[in-house]
């Protein structure tokens, strides 16, 4: 079973995340920072990354660039925030994330990519 990251400060955004993730048979787990996402990560590396942007103690653009640094498996992320701005989304591409998306999202907006990150859809 496919084991995901959701990392996000805000809980209603990780139990949203979680339902759609779950519902479609993913294994998910959650951090409120990227500090508590990183130690998560160190212990035991995920399939894939959802990273909110704005958060305390280390934000989403800290957590993946940490991440990248790490000699381990290298898993996707995408990088999911209410930031809209072109900045945001190159800040977020030269983090490391592989894909940028901007909340709200529709289930079926956040499944797509993540089944093809897991190789679990073609185009």
């Amino acid at each position: 079973m496919k084991r995901i990251l959701i990392v996000d400060d805000a809980a209603t955004v990780r139990m949203y995340h979680r339902q759609i993730l779950q519902g479609a048979g993913y294994q998910t787990e959650e951090a409120v920072n990227g500090i508590e996402a990183l130690e998560k990560a160190l212990k035991s590396p995920f399939d894939l990354y959802l990273v909110d942007i704005n958060m305390p103690k280390l934000d989403g653009y800290g957590f993946l660039r940490e991440l990248r640094k790490q000699d381990m498996p290298q898993a996707p992320a995408i990088m999911i925030s209410t930031e809209a701005a072109e900045g945001d989304r190159t800040r977020a591409y030269a983090a490391g994330a592989n894909l940028y998306m901007v909340k709200p999202m529709k289930p079926e907006q956040l499944l797509q990519p993540v089944a093809l990150f897991l190789g679990e859809l073609e185009l």
